[in-house]
């Protein structure tokens, strides 16, 4: 409940101060399936991600989300894109890096109410619009970074 309460507030300052953020987001997939996190304070099934703490590499927030999230520690990664959202009344930009190497070590954290494995061609309903067309973009190969809208 205290998460939720958080995240209404979050937009509520969104609404009134039009944030620009940076984020990261990781295509964690092995044999052909991508894991997912569902979140405790809002609906659907999202890539393991989040924003960037002061001080912070675009790679160091992708690998601290993992871990937050997933329990992951990943291995190589690599870039797979740059994209914006303007959903919410703030100008999201998200990193979306893709990671075949990882290990499972830990658990997710307390704002993660589940997670689980997916094939890439059977997304749970629910999955968000912005994740669901990166990993079709990945299942169809396109393999040089892309940018544009989330």
């Amino acid at each position: 409940m205290y998460i939720r309460l958080l995240y209404f507030a979050y937009r509520i300052y969104c609404f009134l101060f039009r944030p620009v953020r940076m984020g990261v987001r990781v295509m964690m997939i092995r044999d052909n399936k991508v894991t997912l996190v569902r979140q405790t304070y809002m609906p659907g099934w999202f890539m393991p991600g989040g924003g960037l703490k002061r001080g912070e590499t675009l790679e160091q927030a992708a690998r601290r989300e993992a871990f937050e999230e997933t329990g992951a520690e990943l291995g190589e990664m690599t870039l797979m894109g740059a994209y914006t959202n303007f959903k919410d009344w703030k100008t999201d930009h998200n990193l979306v890096f893709a990671c075949h190497d990882f290990k499972i070590t830990g658990k997710p954290d307390k704002e993660i109410a589940e997670m689980g494995m997916f094939p890439l061609d059977n997304l749970p309903q629910g999955t968000w619009p912005g994740h669901v067309r990166r990993l079709k973009e990945y299942e169809a190969g396109i393999s040089n970074p892309q940018f544009g809208e989330w």
